[in-house]
C-alpha cells in the first residue's frame, strides 16, 4: 500500500502577512531545473523580497533566491482563468505576493495571494494586537 505524503512547507514568507492584507490564494506550479529543485528540497530558498508579475498572459515569480545563486525569474504554471482573475485584482490596485512554497511531495508548488499594502498605522495595530494576545496566554 502506497502512503500519500502531505505537502511540507519548505518556506514561508513571513513579511507577506505583515506588509499586506491578503485575499484570495492560488497554488501554482513552477518551471524549474534539476539543481533548482534540489536546492528547494534542501531548504536553500528565500522568498523574502520576491514578487509576482504578469507578462504576456503568464505569471512570473521575480527575485527568488535559490541557495548561493543570485535572484532569478521563474515562470509559474496556472490556468488562463486563474491568471485573468489575478489580472483583474491587479487592476484594482492590489499586488500578487508569494506566501509559501510547498515541496513535500512529487511536485513543488508556490502559494500566491492577492494582497493590498498595509499602511504604517495598520502594522503598528497588528503588533499591538499580537502583544496583547501573547500577554493574555502567557
Amino acid at each position: 500500500m502506497k502512503k500519500k505524503r502531505v505537502s511540507d512547507q519548505v518556506t514561508v514568507n513571513a513579511r507577506a502577512r505583515y506588509d499586506y492584507v491578503l485575499g484570495d490564494e492560488l497554488s501554482a506550479g513552477m518551471v524549474l531545473t534539476g539543481p533548482e529543485v534540489r536546492s528547494i528540497r534542501d531548504h536553500h530558498v528565500q522568498l523574502k523580497g520576491s514578487f509576482v508579475t504578469i507578462r504576456n498572459g503568464e505569471l512570473w515569480l521575480n527575485n527568488l533566491t535559490l541557495g548561493a545563486d543570485t535572484a532569478r525569474n521563474i515562470k509559474l504554471l496556472a490556468t488562463k482563468k486563474q491568471i485573468t482573475a489575478m489580472e483583474r485584482a491587479k487592476v484594482d490596485g492590489s499586488t500578487i505576493v508569494p506566501v509559501k512554497l510547498l515541496g513535500g511531495g512529487r511536485h513543488i508548488k508556490l502559494v500566491i495571494a492577492v494582497g493590498k499594502g498595509k499602511k504604517k498605522y495598520d502594522k503598528r495595530e497588528a503588533i499591538k494586537k499580537r502583544d496583547i494576545e501573547r500577554e493574555r496566554y502567557a
